[in-house]
């Protein structure tokens, strides 16, 4: 009897235990699911926090950026208009005055034939006269008169292409420039036609370069032009020319730009680049980080408006290089997102704090 007192004793305590264990446990677990619960509720309550930066638009000149080629403003290869011995020539680097001998040919009787023609031309004058005067005296008749007429006149003929013969002896620079090149030397033998050598004006040159059918319209002339050539150097000049129609093959236009060179440079026929200035505006430049595409495909960047609200708007690239990109499309003084935008929708109110605060 006292055995199972104490047996009944012992069942007691142990669920009196097992009661309390339960109890504290779910203690416990309600804590537990209340705080998970307020830690949730925070977080939703605080909105989130992106740093910025205010951005104010500034002056940009847009240019168009084209790869072409530099060549002498003049260039001309004489060639011989008579046949002769080359008696002179002028060394090469010489610079030339605009209607300086360039060289000369052997004269193989070419006065000698001006002197003949001169003469048969006065002779035809004066037979001309004579028949004029018996005319007037119905002495002479209409025929002998239009013949006489018809001999002077080829008499000024031979006369003209004698004394040109005598001037193509000795050949005359149609601009100044600089002896290039040379085809032939003192002493040689050249025919009608042959190449005697070449002049160059390179005191300004011209750059040629084609531009793509979408980027001509931007373009006109007298649009001021700089030339960055290889060596570091630059050069201003203006557009001079663009082609009206494009090249069937390639869909651009030639272009060609006046360049100043009072250095005289050594630069025709090399490359450069050739940056075309557009009218200034007012754009926003940004780093291309900040970049970003909206729902519908759009380049964008994200600011926060005067209602600390995020908004995604859609912008357009001007122009980028290392240090950063132009855009347009941002309001003229702009809070842009530059640290925590891809954690932050379009419509999402957010706690901005700028670069500059220390936040």
């Amino acid at each position: 009897m006292k055995s199972l007192r104490s047996y009944g004793s012992l069942l007691l305590a142990v669920a009196a235990v097992l009661g309390i264990v339960l109890w504290m446990a779910s203690g416990e677990v309600s804590t537990s699911q209340d705080d998970r619960e307020d830690i949730w509720r925070d977080s939703e309550s605080r909105p989130s926090k992106v740093q910025v930066e205010t951005l104010a638009a500034q002056p940009y000149q847009p240019e168009v950026v084209l790869q072409g080629q530099v060549e002498p403003w003049q260039q001309i290869t004489l060639r011989a208009r008579v046949a002769g011995d080359v008696q002179s020539l002028p060394p090469l680097g010489k610079k030339i005055e605009q209607g300086q001998a360039l060289l000369t040919l052997s004269d193989e009787a070419r006065q000698a034939q001006l002197e003949q023609a001169n003469a048969e031309l006065q002779r035809a004058e004066a037979d001309l006269r004579g028949a004029e005067t018996l005319r007037g005296r119905d002495l002479g008749s209409e025929a002998e008169l239009m013949r006489l007429k018809a001999e002077v006149a080829r008499a000024r003929t031979d006369q003209a292409r004698a004394r040109q013969a005598v001037a193509d002896r000795r050949p005359k620079a149609p601009f100044s420039g600089v002896i290039d090149h040379h085809d032939v030397e003192k002493g040689d033998y050249v025919r009608v036609g042959d190449s005697l050598l070449q002049l160059v004006d390179v005191s300004r040159l011209k750059a040629t370069a084609q531009v793509p059918q979408q980027k001509v319209a931007r373009l006109e002339v007298g649009q001021p032009v700089l030339l960055s050539l290889l060596n570091g150097e630059t050069l201003k000049g203006e557009l001079s020319f663009i082609a009206s129609a494009a090249d069937p093959q390639t869909r651009s236009f030639t272009i060609e730009a006046s360049v100043q060179n009072p250095d005289n440079l050594r630069i025709a026929g090399g490359s450069a680049t050739l940056r075309i200035a557009q009218e200034t505006r007012l754009a926003s430049r940004i780093s291309p980080a900040y970049l970003s595409l909206n729902d519908l495909g759009q380049l964008s960047v994200k600011i926060v408006d005067d209602e600390d609200r995020v908004q995604q708007t859609p912008i357009r690239l001007l122009s980028a290089d290392n240090e950063g990109a132009w855009i347009d499309g941002l309001p003229l003084k702009a809070r842009i997102i530059t640290q925590g935008a891809g954690f932050v929708r379009p419509g999402e109110q957010v706690e901005a704090i700028h670069a500059n605060d220390g936040g």
